[in-house]
């Protein structure tokens, strides 16, 4: 028969000591993880939102100028260049416009699908849950209220717990 005390066994303070260390080692890895997914989704939200704001900029500094080209092209391509008078420029200025509104369109809707990819951290709540669940079921060892000093020291020196 083998002796149970030959080193390969740990001792309750040991084995505390490596739960404890490995739990904080499972938090540090969930929390590391959470800022990973969630730098991911704040750069594609980033990305979005540059796309929208240029989508925006473009369409009020270059909607007057886009206008009037768009609306004397349209003006001349129906023959106002040839002196027959052509579209009335109502109508030629009314067709920029909607064109203008077109390509707004398309660009907000490539903003609206770099939205959408934005999901919430799945891997880490998953995560936490799991451990939540595992913790939940760890009941811990009750203790003493207080801890008294040992007779070589302050015999009046007694230490409460926090948790009292």
């Amino acid at each position: 028969m083998s002796d149970p005390f030959d080193g390969t066994e740990r001792s309750l303070g040991q084995l505390v000591a490596s739960a404890t260390a490995e739990m904080s080692a499972l938090v540090h890895d969930e929390i590391a993880l959470a800022k990973a997914e969630i730098k991911r989704d704040v750069n594609r939200g980033l990305l979005g939102s540059a796309i929208g704001i240029i989508a925006v900029v473009m369409l009020l500094f270059s909607l007057p100028m886009l206008s009037f080209v768009l609306a004397y092209a349209i003006n001349t391509w129906t023959g106002g260049h040839n002196g027959n008078g052509g579209w009335n420029l109502l109508w030629c200025f009314g067709l920029s416009f909607i064109a203008n509104v077109l390509i707004a369109v398309v660009l907000g809707l490539i903003a609206v699908a770099k939205f959408k990819k934005i999901k919430k951290p799945e891997k880490s709540l998953a995560s936490a849950k799991e451990t939540a669940a595992i913790v939940q079921n760890v009941k811990p060892h009750p203790r003493p209220a207080t801890v008294t000093v040992p007779a070589t020291q302050d015999k009046s020196a007694s230490v409460a717990r926090s948790s009292a």
